[in-house]
């Protein structure tokens, strides 16, 4: 379509859909958009399909949908500042459309987890990092029954140990799950707490390292339960009633990723990650057999029933925008499929304007297979970016990626691994990394699939470029201070941890049990280990060009990561550029910084690439 700039401002205004969440009584669904406007905003519609969505609110800030009403009547959302993540909980009605009705303060010193309303309409269940009696922010995340009448906050769980606790309360209102790190940062165990404050206990302990987690069934008395073992995870039952626990999948060939029972529905949703592709099947719970949806373009993934045996789910590939659709699964592949969020209305964008993901197999320095996907300009390419995924537990699926989508359009090939540590490829390549932490033979797998492309003739020494966010962002760092300048010429890190020790001591402190957990321990634990996977140690080793990029509020990756680092390419005499955006916190995510970030990266990589 048209001009460079106008490709640019009808991607950046292409909607990127988040968390859709069907209302309990199946009549509507309701989700956030970022890009459909300045700062990310919670939208609705209904699920017969009959009208446009309704954008729920409007504000300067982003603002993200946490869950649904009991009564189905309205939403629960959360705002932060400028993407510091300390959120404030709000209520929307969907007959009142833009009038936030807090429910917390604003600017807590706090980061909450989760928020649920009671059936009663009076109590809000959530988790914070907070003593509520003396009003101080402290290391692990307790559960607290809010009486927004009252302003009463109990404590019903006080764990030990800070860990990303959200609690699960079930529909009649009565009890609680929620999931422990107490006793090893790699495990969790499933805890039951009673709404009234009368018992806090652990129900489901698979081994202290073993990683358990639970969701309600719609009854209130049952609980589909993820355990994982070495090689996989199985899915059981849990009756709270007798506490049984019945494994109903449990095989090694298959790498499960997810599971839920929806609200109205007598099927077990299931989510199966096979080389980061999303295959969906549906288990029927009274004859307790299993049919897979049939294979679609892209990925299909249902969310809730809405009667006359259709279903309301998420589809999207490289070339199709997140779209919420209304569905048969008896009908597919070629049955009528209904556009509920109507994406494709938002956008002068059609497919043909996104390059397609192509798979991409090598091998690693060890020789384990890794795979990735590999994006392709119609013409010569000027050069290779390569765009690391963050986690490093996640993965880089058939998927829009706008910076990727304008680096091609841009005439970059672009190359993003799933290194391992990257889930949809089974829980032993998953945990792979933490033989050697983070650092470790992770980063040969990206330095072995460039070189992979140089032996296809696909990638040219000293024009390969790269850029990641968060763990993608590090593993920038990685490769600027240990790859030759004909691997690597440029590296423009985004929000990446510089000094292992800073970013431990300065994170959230819910999100410190992963850095052990991928670490092997604390830095008081394994300090060598923590220096030597520091970068901070090692940019005199540095030889290509560098941008520093960083959201000046994040509480993840903070900004003393680019304070310590810069102080340390100073005394190296390295130079280096920064790119700075005071109203980010951790990824790059308003249009207008979008814009600028998109840009600058584009105009970085041409310079280095034309550097003899």
């Amino acid at each position: 379509m048209g001009t460079a700039d106008e490709y640019l401002e009808a991607l950046l205004s292409l909607p990127r859909l988040w968390g859709p969440q069907v209302s309990r009584d199946g009549l509507w669904v309701a989700w956030t958009w970022s890009g459909a406007g300045p700062a990310a905003d919670v939208y609705v519609a209904p699920t017969d399909g009959w009208t446009r969505p309704v954008r729920l609110t409007d504000t300067a800030d982003d603002s993200y949908l946490v869950s649904w009403t009991p009564d189905s009547r309205a939403v629960l959302v959360e705002q932060d500042r400028d993407g510091n993540e300390r959120a404030q909980l709000f209520r929307v009605d969907i007959d009142r459309p833009r009038e936030m009705q807090p429910l917390t303060e604003p600017d807590p010193n706090y980061f909450l987890r989760g928020g649920q309303l009671h059936p009663n309409a009076r109590w809000l269940v959530y988790g914070a990092n907070f003593d509520a009696a003396t009003g101080q922010e402290i290391e692990p995340t307790w559960i607290y029954r809010h009486d927004l009448e009252s302003g009463e906050r109990l404590v019903l769980a006080r764990p030990v140990k800070s860990g990303s606790t959200g609690p699960r309360l079930n529909s009649a209102g009565t009890h609680i799950l929620y999931m422990r790190r107490d006793l090893h940062p790699a495990g969790s165990q499933v805890w039951l707490a009673d709404v009234e404050g009368g018992c806090d206990r652990e129900v489901l302990n698979l081994g202290a390292d073993v990683k358990t987690g639970a969701s309600w069934f719609p009854d209130g008395r049952r609980a589909l339960v993820i355990g994982e073992t070495k090689t996989h995870k199985r899915i059981g039952i849990w009756d709270r009633t007798d506490e049984s626990l019945r494994w109903i999948i449990d095989d090694a060939g298959r790498n499960i990723e997810y599971a839920f029972v929806p609200h109205r529905s007598d099927h077990i949703v299931i989510g199966e990650v096979q080389e980061a592709r999303t295959r969906c099947s549906l288990w029927d719970l009274e004859s307790e057999r299993e049919e897979y949806l049939p294979p679609v373009a892209g990925t299909l993934a249902p969310l809730a029933p809405v009667g006359d045996g259709e279903w309301v789910g998420v589809c999207y590939s490289s070339r199709q925008p997140a779209d919420l659709v209304r569905f048969s699964p008896s009908d597919l592949p070629s049955g009528e499929v209904v556009t509920l969020s109507r994406v494709w209305d938002r956008t002068s964008l059609a497919a043909d304007d996104f390059a397609p993901a192509a798979g991409f197999r090598w091998h690693s320095s060890d020789g384990l297979q890794i795979k990735g996907w590999l994006y392709r300009p119609t013409r010569e390419a000027r050069g290779t970016v390569v765009c690391v995924h963050g986690g490093p537990t996640g993965h880089s699926e058939d998927r829009i990626n706008k910076q990727i989508q304008f680096f091609v359009r841009h005439g970059f090939n672009v190359f993003d691994p799933n290194y391992r540590g990257s889930t949809g490829f089974g829980l032993a390549f998953r945990e792979a990394i933490r033989a050697d932490g983070w650092g470790g033979r992770e980063q040969d797998d990206i330095r072995a699939g460039i070189e992979a492309l140089m032996e296809a003739g696909i990638a040219r020494p000293g024009k390969v470029g790269i850029t990641g966010t968060s763990y993608g962002g590090y593993s920038s760092w990685c490769a600027i201070t240990r790859f030759p300048p004909e691997v690597v010429a440029a590296s423009a890190p985004i929000c990446g941890m510089t000094d292992l020790v800073v970013d431990y001591e300065t994170t959230r402190p819910d999100l410190r049990p992963y850095s052990e957990e991928m670490m092997g321990g604390g830095p008081d634990e394994v300090p060598q280990r923590y220096h030597d996977r520091s970068l901070v140690n090692f940019v005199d080793n540095v030889r290509g060009r560098l941008l520093i990029v960083q959201g000046l509020q994040d509480p993840n990756v903070t900004p003393q990561n680019v304070r310590a680092v810069t102080k340390a390419l100073d005394r190296a005499g390295v130079p280096y550029e920064t790119l700075a955006f005071e109203d980010e916190g951790h990824g790059i995510s308003r249009p207008k910084n979008q814009k600028t970030l998109f840009l600058r990266l584009v105009e970085f990589f041409d310079e280095a690439f034309l550097v003899p």
